[in-house]
């Protein structure tokens, strides 16, 4: 499907993928409003989110990734510099092993390498803070406006514990692009990552944050962007 999707400014392509429940528009502002000025910023609504209506998340990452290939052959986008944080990291890496031709660099954050073993424990606390959410109705209120579609189900697919798609996450392989893996210190199941990932790939750079956790792009919007505007201009020289 064609996801809604915002152009900011001109030059390279960036893509930025939102975390879950946001939007393009809700999700990287810092980081929108410091590269526009010499990138071209695409930030699309994954599938489901915003203005991308769409019911159907059986098959959510492969399809989104999909998407994103879809939406770029519309704008004319041969290859993107590629950032996603949390849901849209995952999405950003399943795009980037599906689509290695089109991913100039592969920037992700809160993105688990592998399942920690106290991965029941943390899914619970999810469930238990989603329920929470659900609850809430002035948060409840907010995403029905911000969402087309029933973003409920996105409450109903977390609720099972084996929806994390480990397999995917646990390898680079098929990835041709530098990657560049950002964590916050106080993510212990992350900050894991910085010394998986490298190990399986040349041409990976790791960044642990500290004062941050799993939104390191908005709990540490500046340190974050700096990090991320040295390594897509070194891909650019390279």
């Amino acid at each position: 499907m064609l996801l809604h999707t915002e152009v900011f400014g001109d030059g390279e392509p960036i893509v930025f993928l939102h975390t879950g429940l946001q939007t393009g528009l809700t999700d990287f502002e810092y980081q929108r409003e410091y590269f526009k000025h010499n990138f071209k910023v695409i930030l699309p609504d994954l599938r489901g989110h915003g203005r991308s209506i769409e019911n159907n998340l059986s098959n959510f990452f492969e399809d989104s990734a999909m998407d994103i290939e879809e939406t770029l052959n519309k704008l004319d986008v041969k290859s993107v510099h590629l950032v996603g944080c949390s849901l849209g990291g995952l999405v950003g890496l399943c795009f980037a092993k599906k689509f290695p031709h089109k991913v100039k660099s592969l920037t992700i954050s809160g993105v688990l390498s592998k399942k920690p073993d106290n991965w029941i424990q943390l899914h619970n606390e999810d469930v238990e803070f989603q329920a929470q959410l659900l609850q809430n109705e002035d948060a409840v209120n907010f995403f029905d406006n911000l969402h087309g579609s029933d973003w409920r189900q996105f409450i109903y697919m977390g609720k099972d514990e084996h929806w994390y798609p480990f397999q995917m996450t646990k390898d680079l392989d098929g990835i041709n692009s530098p990657v560049l893996y950002m964590v916050g210190e106080e993510n212990k199941g992350e900050t894991e990552g910085t010394i998986l990932y490298p190990l399986l790939k040349e041409d990976v750079h790791v960044s642990i944050i500290p004062f941050a956790s799993h939104l390191v792009h908005s709990e540490q919007p500046e340190v974050y962007t700096k990090i991320l505007d040295v390594f897509i201009k070194k891909v650019e020289k390279e």
